[in-house]
């Protein structure tokens, strides 16, 4: 099957980077026994105004890779990828640099529409932040999303165990210190609409590396982890096996906050998306699922995750989308 993939050099920017709950919460996750987090985590749960995970099932949304880096392109992208799933999105994923001034008007634009937020903020040298260099810019980021009066799921520096990130993000007490400072701003500026998402990678917890770099149950809202089958062979389950385990004795929410395979052989992938929705009815913990839509050229290699190629694997998308489970707001479902 043919298929149009579209290389614009804005992609690799988008690349580099995308490469509050409620105190009754708490007692919705049960962490196994002989855990050492999970005590610390519901001691240290507190109400927010942020997004709070649906009582039962699981938010769905997307990265919708524009074919023009612009709040034109980007906003069209979304409206068009939600004609073909039948309904809005509930989370909409967007990406900022460290030094951007957001939210942008696009960001606004998907508020307005009643998606929710998923904001990726990338980072800076995590020594310079703890240091206070930065914190005119923080509090001025804090004021900006305290004014949207939206619920906001604010992730900074999202895959930060990542191996090339070392030389800016220096070690895992490097990192929750950054992250601290950070959010004692926020709280400064009573930025209470936001909510704090960790989002390590998957295969940080199969090497063991991901943990060290949580800054504890009393600074994280959501657990988020970004995780990514090679191939539709391997299930997004095997994936996040390792993840999973830790998960059980943090009982926090769980966003998948990107997620997919590439295409395999006819009908894998889409056999490989009903896996994704068996897995999350399986583990109530997870309460929602960000997909990352996009075709990538890093390195000379194209890693295809987009599924607006193929009519089977979006088709298999849209029956999940349109399933009462990953609806828990109850958005009208129409015909794609």
């Amino acid at each position: 099957m043919r298929r149009r993939v579209m290389f614009v050099s804005s992609v690799l920017v988008a690349v580099a980077l995308a490469a509050g709950v409620a105190a009754a919460v708490v007692g919705v996750f049960s962490p196994e026994s002989g855990g050492g987090g999970g005590a610390t985590d519901r001691a240290a749960a507190r109400p927010r105004q942020g997004p709070e995970p649906p009582d039962r099932g699981a938010y769905l949304g997307a990265w919708v890779q524009p074919s023009a880096f612009t709040p034109e392109g980007r906003l069209r992208a979304v409206r068009e990828y939600e004609s073909l799933l039948g309904r809005k999105l509930d989370i909409v994923h967007t990406y900022h640099r460290w030094d951007d001034p957001f939210p942008s008007e696009d960001d606004l634009s998907f508020l307005r529409r009643s998606n929710q937020l998923l904001l990726s903020w990338a980072g800076t040298d995590t020594r310079d932040i703890a240091a206070g260099r930065y914190d005119a810019m923080i509090r001025d980021r804090a004021r900006s999303l305290r004014a949207t009066r939206g619920r906001i799921y604010l992730q900074w520096r999202w895959e930060m165990d990542r191996p090339n990130l070392r030389g800016e993000v220096h070690s895992p007490a490097d990192y929750i210190a950054a992250w601290k400072h950070i959010q004692a701003i926020f709280a400064e500026e009573r930025a209470t609409n936001v909510a704090w998402v960790w989002c390590p990678l998957a295969e940080g917890f199969a090497t063991g590396r991901a943990a060290a770099y949580y800054p504890g149950g009393k600074y994280v809202d959501w657990l988020c982890v970004d995780a990514y089958a090679k191939e539709p062979s391997e299930s997004l389950g095997q994936v996040m096996r390792p993840f999973l385990r830790w998960a059980k004795d943090h009982p926090k929410p769980i966003m998948i906050g990107e997620f997919g395979t590439q295409e395999g052989a006819e009908g894998q992938r889409a056999a490989w998306l009903r896996s994704v929705a068996a897995l999350a009815k399986s583990e109530p913990q997870i309460k929602a699922l960000v997909y990352f839509d996009a075709y990538i050229n890093r390195d000379g290699r194209v890693r295809a995750w987009s599924l607006r190629g193929s009519p089977p694997d979006l088709k298999a998308f849209r029956e999940l989308a349109a399933g009462e489970y990953f609806n828990p707001r109850g958005l009208r479902v129409g015909k794609p």
